[in-house]
């Protein structure tokens, strides 16, 4: 499954801040990054669930806003970058 994972979390505190991080960390462990707060992420069913839980355990839902977009397979393969956007490599690992 391909998913586009958008966020926008509160910094004005310190706390903000830190889940702000932690929510990067997440998108980090399942996938890349193509935008400040956008990530293309390809993963099972199951791998959704698990990071779903943990992004749940770290936002504040009344401050900050996680948006997923579920999208066709392939679709990032044909992706239009304009300007500075090198493709992103999903059919390489993600670990090294």
């Amino acid at each position: 499954m391909e998913l586009l994972i958008t966020y926008d979390v509160d910094t004005t505190t310190p706390a903000g801040a830190r889940r702000l991080r932690r929510v990067a960390k997440v998108c980090e462990a399942y996938g890349l990054r193509v935008q400040q707060s956008v990530f293309e992420v390809v993963c099972t069913e199951v791998d959704w669930e698990l990071m779903r839980r943990r992004l749940l355990e770290v936002i504040d839902p009344r401050q900050d806003s996680i948006r997923v977009y579920r999208l066709n397979a392939g679709t990032f393969t044909k992706a239009e970058p304009l300007g500075h956007s090198p493709p992103a490599p999903h059919d390489t690992p993600l670990i090294y």
